[in-house]
């Protein structure tokens, strides 16, 4: 069973044990631990039975200090206001590790996307834009997909926000379909982005990468690249991957003696990341309890799906063979699981770096949107991977250089960058 964790307090606890370590300015640190803006609204739509259900609609701007506030928006029965607040505050430190010029922001509806319709999610799309056109743009606030959304979705709402406006503006929303604006390499980025770090990871540590294995959390799009990635590009081997199963409300574990082929649990999921367990099952596949892909005897764990998931209870579960914790998913590691980390000498990547990738690739929508030009795959991700690259680079050098954890080096990259957009802004 999962402890239900409250994600903004745990952000806000990272932050505040970090500003001490910085000895930042009190005024500053009461700036920073809490959003600019924040959006609470209604969005009624008509359903496909006649009857009006009212949604509620979220969006936090945490802050745009270094530019335009970007992240995702997010459709999911569990959401929150204070999960949206902690998911903006991430988006902030990630695209400032990642130091590209954008801010934090998050957006959300709390609802299960499969319970509805084709038309009835276009309809919830076009009213989420309905309500906050006025306060989106791309020099404003730039949304994307996540848990729950599609590019397709994107689409439907950039097509809303240009009628609005009156002009077509692609660079209003990224993660959008090929051929409406979206980008090559968008659909990899945020899995290849972790198996990027990862290897540097293994790099540092002297580890072989083709005689390593990894247990993956999740099977949505973060998960199914990077279980590829780490099986193309690394040469590793993939112990198994987890799902949620919305049919019977609860995880999985799969595994295989052979070891997972992603590709073909690939062509056997549904698009809300679901696996068939009868088409896994003819293919040798066993499948376990959810919470089972923790404690397989593995070197690289990648927790990439909710917040949350690797806790108090849930960390003492890891093998003693575990030497990396890749974390895919936005904070996935609770405070007292990650002391737990610290005190074993697991290796750990933090998910702002780890799962920059997205918002990387997000930002070279973006930039090719402006110039109206279009680079090719191999491009996009050549570039990716020198972000990514250098920005693991930056947390490892201050991670030594000042004899601190992995997150907490990432967050005084981070802190440290936008703090000196604000004394160059004259904010402070």
């Amino acid at each position: 069973m999962s402890v239900q964790i409250n994600a903004f307090e745990m952000a806000q606890k990272q932050f505040d044990d970090v500003a001490k370590k910085l000895n930042l300015d009190p005024q500053v640190c009461e700036m920073l631990r809490v959003p600019s803006r924040e959006f609470k609204f209604t969005i009624p739509v008509r359903m496909d039975d006649g009857k009006i259900r009212v949604f509620t609609g979220y969006r936090v701007q945490h802050s745009d200090v270094r530019g335009p506030s970007k992240g995702g928006i997010r459709w999911h029965p569990s959401e929150t206001l204070d999960t949206v607040r902690a998911l903006a505050m991430w988006m902030t430190w990630k695209c400032s590790v990642a130091d590209i010029p954008l801010g934090g922001g998050k957006g959300g509806i709390p609802v299960d996307p499969s319970t509805l319709s084709v038309f009835e999610k276009e309809k919830l799309c076009r009213g989420w834009v309905d309500q906050m056109w006025r306060n989106i743009g791309p020099r404003q606030d730039v949304p994307a997909p996540d848990v729950g959304t599609t590019p397709q979705m994107m689409g439907w709402m950039m097509d809303e926000y240009s009628k609005l406006v009156g002009q077509f503006t692609p660079g209003v929303i990224t993660g959008k379909p090929l051929g409406g604006g979206g980008s090559l390499g968008r659909t990899e980025a945020t899995g290849f982005g972790v198996i990027y770090c990862v290897r540097e990871a293994l790099k540092h540590l002297k580890l072989d990468p083709t005689k390593c294995t990894a247990a993956l959390q999740g099977f949505g799009n973060v998960s199914q690249y990077a279980a590829i990635g780490f099986i193309k590009h690394l040469g590793g081997k993939v112990a198994c991957v987890s799902c949620w199963d919305r049919d019977d409300k609860c995880s999985y574990t799969f595994s295989h003696k052979n070891g997972v082929d992603p590709e073909f649990l690939q062509s056997i999921t549904d698009q809300y990341g679901t696996i068939s367990k009868t088409k896994a099952k003819e293919a040798g596949y066993v499948i376990e309890e959810g919470d089972a892909w923790i404690a397989k005897d593995v070197d690289v764990l990648i927790p990439g799906a909710l917040e949350g998931q690797v806790n108090a209870d849930s960390v003492k579960k890891i093998s003693d063979k575990v030497k990396v914790v890749a974390e895919g998913a936005n904070g996935p590691t609770t405070p007292e699981a990650d002391a737990v980390l610290k005190s074993r000498g697991i290796f750990n990547i933090p998910d702002f770096l780890c799962n920059a990738g997205g918002v990387t690739c997000s930002y070279f929508e973006s930039v090719q949107n402006d110039m109206n030009f279009y680079w090719s795959k191999e491009e996009v991700l050549q570039r990716l991977d020198q972000k990514m690259t250098v920005a693991f680079h930056s947390v490892l050098d201050m991670s030594e250089k000042e004899k601190v954890y992995m997150r907490d080096a990432a967050y005084m990259v981070a802190i440290a960058r936008v703090v000196k957009a604000m004394e160059l802004r004259g904010w402070i």
